[in-house]
């Protein structure tokens, strides 16, 4: 997976499914039924603050009453438009796992099978564990411990540095072996770094986590190898990049050779870390941080050995409590979904379980649930939405007054070598060689992720898979991918709020329009539109263009850097920049195909709504949702995405946005016309 693959939300942070705020969408994409299935035209118009003036705050115009009368659920860090879906997506996906379940020999029934059978997974405690912990403890050698790393990430164990088999950015025709920097068992350095109270807090139920993990696995003194072990993570922390400079993909973009790895970062043992993983006789590789790889060989060298084997005991029990008996499992949720994104109470046992096998064997699932739950014609109305969108970006650029001409050729060939990817893969995968047994949790989540090694191991030398998905068809999100010159929309995304066939188009172009736009447009925010129309990283630009795209560029840094979501807490424009890029872009080429498929027409009026009104509802509505302060923190320290708020707010910089809701000087989205920034 390349690690530049953009998508639409922050997935890693959904939790498991919990209640709905209002009606889910259908049961079935066969419905008869022709009513849209929010309002009247595809909207919950029930759901907007009409005492809000939209020229102040759009996103509360439209969805403050919903915003007041929806609680987050207990099993929920946050919840949205996203998580309603998520909700249908996971039911859905349990009538199968609990069909799946009661035949013997089904790959999906037994995994989940194997994580419902509670009272055994209890019963056995720590003992599953115990091997491998087993394993740790014996190291004697700074060279067992670099292998350790290896063998330890095969099973899906954090490490100080992490391999994939990925496609090299500059020969994309090729997979490489990349490299990027790891091994922290908080989200972000600046958990270790930020003095903050709120951080200093946080780290110090993490080192209290900790001590809690090796006394339950057992060992003595826990409180000052704890101890030891953050600080040993804490340097980590700070020779780690920030992320936005790990953004940057042509700073990333390092290739070394294998001896490169002694000459640059010595104190590590590479060799035993590296023919560990299976990757020795690789001649080439990529590094995305190297002076992180310095530093982490040289923090490495300075730790003892013995914190070295508290910190994989710790990191091993962290990755696998989920799946042992529920005093680890409480522990671990408690600080990495409690703690650090303020989740109350952990999910219901069978949501998990269907999630866990979403996560580890997603496309045998999808398999089933593709043929229950996507249709042809839904398949086929999203292809043709896609080609619209694609078309009207192309007008854009046509019409670009920034681009030279040969740079807005070469751009108007990127997007005619689009590859569109819509509901499933052509092709799914084999998992035939994995094997799957029925009262062996933690061995099946252990064989599922060296499977997946494997898998990518197995590219190399390999001619590039251009039918490979990175998500599965449950997942409720999208994603671009610069290397393959693609995006991605999966089938459970394609559905109301998003998409309705039933709704208005307006509101289908706001919604589903802008997020294709959105990803579209991703191949030519700050960091795709480094890639040029066959995945490659490349210098296609005159130097011109550049500097007028990094000045209009410049102004979306600065003007997210403005907003302060939390007190003290302001979005970080250089992190989310490739996001609120893709935000303007998408939503200013969906209205441009909205205005083509009118056909010179005017909109009819709804409700008392314009068509463009409508538009723009139907893009707010998507982002509907409500944060615990603890996960909107987590958020605005790692996410690329800004908040809801502030996704909605980009319609501030839209003329067509003005004369749609009147908005004046003084209201608090005016922005004159010369400060309101149009890129694509």
């Amino acid at each position: 997976m390349n690690k530049f693959l953009i998508a639409l939300a922050a997935s890693s942070m959904l939790a498991p499914a919990g209640q709905l705020a209002f009606a889910a969408a259908p049961a079935s994409t066969t419905s008869s039924d022709p009513r849209p299935q929010y309002g009247s035209f595809g909207f919950d118009a029930a759901g907007m603050d009409r005492g809000i003036a939209p020229g102040d705050d759009f996103y509360g115009y439209a969805n403050g009453n919903w915003a007041k009368r929806t609680a987050i659920p207990s099993d929920r860090s946050n919840y949205g438009m996203f998580t309603v879906l998520d909700d249908l997506s996971t039911s859905r996906s349990h009538e199968i796992l609990e069909a799946e379940a009661k035949k013997p020999g089904s790959r999906i029934g037994d995994f989940y099978a194997s994580f419902m059978d509670e009272a055994a997974i209890d019963a056995a405690g720590i003992k599953p564990l115990r091997p491998t912990l087993d394993s740790i403890k014996a190291l004697d050698s700074k060279a067992a411990i670099a292998a350790k790393f290896s063998d330890l990430r095969k099973i899906g164990v954090n490490a100080p540095v992490i391999l994939y088999v990925g496609q090299d950015d500059k020969d994309p025709e090729k997979y490489i072996v990349s490299s990027v920097q790891g091994g922290l068992g908080m989200p972000d350095r600046d958990y270790y770094l930020k003095t903050d109270a709120e951080i200093a807090k946080t780290r110090t139920a993490y080192q209290a986590f900790l001590a809690q993990l090796l006394t339950m696995a057992g060992e003595p003194d826990a409180a000052a190898r704890a101890a030891a072990i953050v600080g040993f993570e804490t340097e980590l922390a700070k020779v780690h990049w920030s992320r936005v400079d790990s953004r940057d993909s042509t700073k990333t973009y390092n290739k070394w050779v294998r001896a490169d790895f002694e000459k640059n970062a010595p104190g590590f043992d590479w060799s035993a870390f590296l023919k560990a993983a299976g990757v020795d006789g690789e001649a080439t590789f990529l590094v995305a941080q190297p002076s992180a790889f310095t530093g982490t060989a040289r923090v490495i060298e300075a730790t003892p050995l013995n914190v070295l084997k508290d910190y994989l005991l710790a990191a091993t029990i962290n990755a696998e409590a989920p799946f042992l008996s529920k005093p680890f499992v409480d522990a671990e949720f408690a600080f990495n979904q409690t703690i650090l994104s303020g989740t109350p109470e952990n999910s219901l046992r069978w949501k998990r379980g269907v999630n866990l096998v979403k996560d580890n064997i997603g496309e045998a699932l999808g398999q089933e649930y593709v043929s229950r739950y996507f249709t042809p014609e839904a398949k086929a109305s999203a292809d043709a939405l896609v080609r619209n969108i694609i078309a009207a970006m192309g007008k854009r650029i046509e019409g670009l007054a920034w681009m030279t001409p040969p740079t807005k050729k070469l751009a108007l060939a990127k997007l005619a070598a689009f590859t569109p990817k819509i509901g499933y893969p052509d092709k799914w995968r084999d998992y035939s060689a994995l094997e799957i047994k029925r009262g062996d949790l933690l061995g099946n989540v252990m064989r599922a992720n060296q499977f997946e090694w494997q898998r990518g191991l197995n590219k190399l030398g390999k001619p590039l898979d251009r039918g490979e998905w990175f998500m599965t068809p449950m997942e409720i999100n999208a994603y671009a991918n610069p290397v393959m010159n693609e995006i991605v929309f999966p089938a459970a995304i394609l559905q109301p709020p998003f998409f309705d066939p039933n709704a208005d188009p307006a509101v289908n172009y706001g919604g589903i329009g802008a997020v294709i736009g959105h990803e579209i447009s991703h191949h030519f925010d700050d960091q795709g539109a480094k890639y040029d129309m066959h995945g490659r990283l490349a210098d296609w630009w005159s130097p011109a263009d550049v500097a007028a795209f990094n000045a209009l560029t410049d102004k979306v840094v600065k003007q997210y850097d403005a907003y302060e979501p939390l007190p003290g807490m302001h979005i970080q424009g250089a992190l989310t920049q490739g996001e609120n890029i893709a935000d303007l872009a998408g939503l200013t080429v969906a209205y441009e195909a909205y205005q083509i498929s009118l056909d010179g027409k005017p909109a009819p009026v709804i409700d008392g709504f314009s068509g463009d009104q409508r538009f723009y509802l139907g893009w707010a509505q998507v982002w509907r949702r409500n944060y615990r302060e603890a996960n909107l923190r987590q958020r605005l320290l790692t996410d690329p995405h800004s908040p809801s708020v502030q996704r909605a707010g980009v319609v501030r910089n839209l003329d067509p946005f003005y004369r749609a809701y009147g908005v004046k000087p003084g209201q608090k989205l005016y922005l004159a016309p010369a400060d309101r920034i149009h890129i694509w």
